[in-house]
C-alpha cells in the first residue's frame, strides 16, 4: 500500500477529507522525524509502534570484493518496533480491526 491508497483507506474509514488525512500524516512524519534525528526521547503509541533514535556502534567488517577488513564508523539509526498487539494480529493470535 502506498502513501496515497493509504489516505484514501483512512478518509474511507473515519470520514474524514483526504486532504486533512493527508495533512495529519505528514505532520505525524514531521513531528516523529523530529523526535528521531533529535534522539533522547522515544515516540510510542502502545500496543501499535514507536520510534527511537537507535545508535550502532564502531565495528570492524570486511569488504566481501578484497577480504580486506575495514573500520566502519558510529553511527545513528532510526528504531522502529511492532507493539505487541500489532504483533499478534501479524501472528493470527488476534483479528485485525473490522
Amino acid at each position: 500500500m502506498n502513501r496515497s491508497e493509504l489516505v484514501d483507506a483512512i478518509a474511507e474509514r473515519s470520514g474524514v477529507t483526504k486532504s486533512d488525512v493527508d495533512a495529519s500524516l505528514k505532520g505525524l512524519f514531521e513531528v516523529v522525524a523530529g523526535v528521531v534525528a533529535k534522539g533522547g526521547d522515544k515516540i510510542t503509541i502502545p500496543g501499535f509502534i514507536s520510534f527511537e533514535q537507535g545508535a550502532r556502534s564502531a565495528r570492524t567488517g570486511r569488504n566481501p570484493q578484497t577480504g580486506e577488513t575495514i573500520q566502519v564508523p558510529a553511527s545513528k539509526t532510526a528504531k522502529v518496533s511492532a507493539g505487541s498487539k500489532l504483533k499478534n494480529i501479524a501472528a493470527g493470535k488476534e483479528a485485525p480491526p473490522a
